[in-house]
């Protein structure tokens, strides 16, 4: 996807890998990455070009994950460019160093269930900390995601001089992460949330169209009904398929609880006899199950007390910056990494621990809603921790705040 972004008098390019419905996960996955650099490539240029010609010229390029050929396109036409990583700056230097010097210790089979990994910038790391692309049980459909990674760190150390990298994070969240590197400029410049919605002075406008989907209706009037803090939200993101398995023992889990939930089911899965869940009715008696909703909307309300995610980053630094704590259910990718910053450094709650057939069992899921609901000590710490880095997301993101000025010193540079 390519959008022109106008700011400052300066003419932007944002470029992001806009997957669209022709391509599915389970299809080839080195023919889709072909088919997106050639054709992106192409789009790429176009969309420059008529910017040159209504009297725009872009003067920077900035490009998402999984896009190195972007940077390719604006070294050709003498643009500059600057890669946008949409995960943590802990997850960057866990791939920089796995590229230059680490796999091998990474990659290293041990019987050792103590093993951990101790990487520039990241706590110590076990397995399942690391990010999944990394560990040799990633799926044989996404063993295209590394070597393109590898290609996105190649292209950065084909710049002249020190590259600059924005990165979606803030300063104190993760400051050693962020002050890691001598060979680039990382620069933090989130939370990427509209303001209003953690915290700003002007709480009355979050009109805000960055939803995938229709919004579900009533799902505000419902949250309205309930009592503060007391609503367990689960979703786990718009790309994740749970096996009918797993689904039923998170139905079990919520209804061991009891506490009223708002789960988002997407349609896809709700409408297909072979997925609906045997319990649907005791659910139905307690919570409230959408196909989508307004996400910003639900953390932001009074009555939220608890975020059931799959740690994906937006998911992630969006329960931070609202204040709300987790129970982190991470599947793949970064998520592991996420969840692992979750419990033991930003300590905003705990991380679910599945059997040996991978699956989270109810019984394990009623714990860790209880353990950040029951209004004992460590969820107190919880809570408490979560409005810390609520409050520091919102400076981050203010007036003066790090990622303004940041921001601004960016744009002062790119011009």
């Amino acid at each position: 996807m390519v959008a022109p972004v106008l700011t400052s008098g300066l003419t932007f390019l944002a470029f992001s890998d806009g997957f669209d419905d022709g391509y599915k996960l389970g299809d080839d996955a080195n023919i889709f990455m072909d088919a997106m650099r050639s054709h992106g490539s192409t789009a790429l240029r176009g969309a420059i070009a008529a910017a040159a010609e209504e009297g725009r010229p872009v003067t920077c390029l900035v490009y998402t994950l999984l896009l190195p050929w972007a940077t390719e396109v604006a070294r050709e036409l003498h643009i500059p460019s600057a890669l946008l990583w949409i995960q943590p700056a802990t997850v960057f230097s866990i791939y920089y160093h796995f590229f230059n010097g680490f796999s091998d210790k990474i990659t290293a089979k041990s019987d050792n269930p103590g093993w951990k990994i101790e990487i520039p910038g990241a706590p110590p790391l076990s397995k399942t900390d690391l990010p999944s692309f990394l560990l040799p049980s990633s799926s044989e459909a996404h063993k295209f995601a590394l070597p393109t990674f590898k290609e996105q760190f190649d292209a950065l150390d084909a710049e002249p001089g020190k590259p600059k990298v924005l990165i979606n994070t803030f300063d104190s969240l993760e400051a050693e992460a962020l002050s890691a590197f001598d060979c680039y400029e990382l620069i933090g410049v989130g939370p990427l949330i509209p303001y209003a919605f953690i915290g700003g002075e002007d709480q009355t406008d979050k009109s805000f169209g960055g939803d995938l989907f229709v919004k579900s209706d009533g799902c505000i009037e419902w949250l309205n009904s309930k009592l503060q803090s007391s609503v367990v939200y689960v979703s786990f993101g718009s790309l994740l398929r749970l096996p009918k398995a797993q689904m039923e023992e998170i139905a079990a889990g919520l209804l061991l609880s009891g506490r009223p939930f708002l789960w988002v089911i997407r349609a896809a899965e709700e409408e297909k006899e072979d997925e609906k869940l045997s319990c649907l009715e005791d659910l139905d008696k307690i919570g409230k199950i959408v196909t989508w909703c307004s996400q910003l909307e639900v953390l932001t309300h009074p009555s939220l007390g608890c975020f059931v995610t799959h740690c994906g980053w937006n998911s992630t630094l969006e329960s931070l910056s609202c204040g709300i704590p987790v129970v982190a259910f991470p599947h793949w990718t970064d998520q592991g990494t996420n969840a692992k910053m979750i419990e033991d450094v930003w300590k905003i709650g705990v991380r679910v621990r599945a059997n040996e057939d991978g699956i989270v069992e109810s019984g394990e899921i009623w714990r860790c809603v209880e353990e950040v609901m029951d209004g004992g000590v460590k969820s107190v710490e919880f809570r408490h921790n979560a409005n810390k880095w609520k409050g520091l997301a919102r400076e981050a993101a203010a007036e003066n705040g790090s990622s303004t000025v940041n921001l601004k010193a960016f744009l002062d540079h790119a011009s």
